[in-house]
């Protein structure tokens, strides 16, 4: 039985960054990764399988998609057809509260929203973390956007390996809950980004080996700093991760430096606030925006201080995992 639904899913703030993957067609990564998800930002996607349809039609922003983007998608559907039995064309519409390709992860959120509508039009009986492999075919930080809060994507050669799950995390003797207490000063820097290109650079920079190799303490150390509701183990080692990641990418052929002199500007703010006491710390994903990464008390003079700079900012809390919506809700 096929039909039509509307899914929402929230972007990812990478914490340990996967860079490089060992499979580009099934989009395994070469390691393990974890992230959190961002809210109220989101992607709101509605799917409807069509049978008297001659071909898919997909549209994002109110703009009919083609090429490569067009092709990523096509791995998400024809994977739910494999899966369903499906026969036959599919409507998707799918519409974004923050802007896209600038670095804050709208296509991890765009391919979860994807996944899971299309998982439930087709009639499909499957948990998140089987949902969140469906999800990685169109971007492996998609599988992470689907079990939502904090999550960690496993590494692996097959679905039943490389699939996300959500992690418990603890509250730390002060009080800090990591899923209540976190918010982001989102600093939107728009300059335009291709994560897939960066990927393919980051495989071929020298530094490869030694970030795949340094990553592994990373995740140790970012697992137990959120089992322990550590702040400034979690968001230090995040800042620290980035600078890594970025490294990864600036090495590659193209030697492509994607932050702007905006992004410098920010992280320069907030070292200046970090030595005066304030709880806070930046964070990149691929591109030159940046999450600001502080606590409840403290975000005003954050999200002010990130101002004064000349950079649009908003202020996001942790988001849950994608879900599907009432009819209500659909977008056609």
């Amino acid at each position: 039985m096929t039909g039509k639904a509307t899914a929402r899913a929230h972007p990812i703030q990478g914490l340990v960054k996967y860079h490089g993957m060992r499979d580009e067609e099934l989009r395994l990564p070469y390691h393990d990764s974890i992230s959190l998800c961002t809210a109220p930002t989101a992607t709101t996607t509605t799917v409807e399988w069509q049978p008297d349809a001659s071909e898919d039609a997909y549209v994002i922003g109110g703009e009919a998609v083609d090429g490569r983007a067009a092709e990523r998608i096509d791995m998400v559907v024809d994977h739910v057809r494999d899966l369903a039995g499906v026969d036959a064309a599919v409507r998707l519409e799918s519409e974004n509260s923050f802007p896209s390709n600038i670095g804050f992860g709208s296509s991890s959120s765009g391919f979860a929203a994807a996944a899971l509508a299309l998982v439930e039009a087709a009639g499909l009986d499957m948990s998140l973390p089987e949902v969140s492999t469906v999800a990685r075919r169109g971007s492996s930080s998609a599988a992470r956007s689907v079990t939502g809060a904090y999550s960690r994507l496993d590494a692996g050669l097959n679905d039943e390996d490389c699939r996300s799950s959500r992690l418990d995390v603890g509250v730390s003797e002060d009080g800090f809950d990591p899923e209540e207490d976190l918010r982001i000063v989102a600093a939107h820097v728009p300059a335009y980004k291709e994560t897939e290109e960066a990927h393919r650079e980051a495989a071929a920079s020298h530094m490869m080996q030694a970030r795949t190799a340094h990553v592994q303490d990373q995740l140790v150390e970012m697992t137990d700093a959120l089992r322990t509701g550590d702040f400034d183990r979690i968001f230090e080692t995040a800042e620290h991760d980035s600078l890594s990641l970025t490294a990864t990418t600036m090495t590659g052929p193209a030697g492509w430096v994607y932050w702007q002199p905006e992004t410098i500007a920010v992280f320069n703010a907030v070292r200046e606030l970090r030595e005066s006491g304030v709880p806070v710390y930046f964070s990149t994903d691929t591109g030159a925006s940046v999450y600001v990464n502080t606590l409840a008390d403290h975000v005003d003079e954050v999200e002010g201080r990130i101002a004064e700079i000349g950079v649009d900012t908003d202020v996001w809390e942790v988001g849950g995992p994608a879900r599907v919506l009432d009819e209500s809700e659909a977008l056609f």
